[in-house]
């Protein structure tokens, strides 16, 4: 293994481990939606993601959610799980702020992607960290989900790629 990866792999081990502490959040709620126990349910308007645990309740997450006109609706799934990811905004964002830079490395404090990230099929999408704590319970985004980076930490340890995604209102 080349130095460099072994930095790379090291600075994500850093980085989960120093989220593994309790999630901000996160609770246990009664939930009956009929979807698959492991399904990831949003909801809009709630800013509220619920992991379906099959037992007539779901894990709950706050989340910040997409701006009035970016936020979409329908069946998604996990494609890709990142630990620490570099970001490229896209070109929607690029345009709205053309000051940012073409690339933001993983682990950096101005990465939006936090410390985790699970991309949605169809790449325009994802669930992960920020770098804006205070974002969270709030519609912020150009439409991927904002979690605290505790509770994307503790999300990504419990779903796999192929895990289904129903964003609602």
């Amino acid at each position: 293994m080349s130095g460099r990866v072994a930095a790379l792999f090291g600075l994500a081990g850093a980085m989960l481990a120093g989220c593994l502490g309790t999630a901000q959040a996160r609770e246990v709620v009664p939930f009956q939606n009929g979807v698959a126990p492991g399904s990831i349910v949003i909801s809009v308007t709630q800013r509220k993601l619920y992991l379906v645990n099959g037992d007539g309740t779901a894990i709950r997450y706050p989340v910040a959610v997409g701006k009035p006109g970016k936020q979409w609706f329908g069946t998604a799934a996990i494609d890709g799980k990142y630990v620490a990811p570099a970001w490229s905004p896209p070109a929607e964002v690029k345009r709205d702020n053309p000051r940012l830079p073409n690339l933001i490395a993983g682990g950096s404090p101005h990465n939006p992607m936090g410390a985790a990230a699970m991309t949605l099929q169809g790449g325009q999408y994802a669930i992960h960290g920020t770098n804006r704590p205070n974002s969270v319970g709030t519609y912020a985004s150009y439409g991927c989900i904002r979690m605290y980076n505790q509770d994307v930490v503790d999300l990504y340890a419990r779903v796999d790629v192929g895990t289904p995604v129903y964003m609602t209102h």
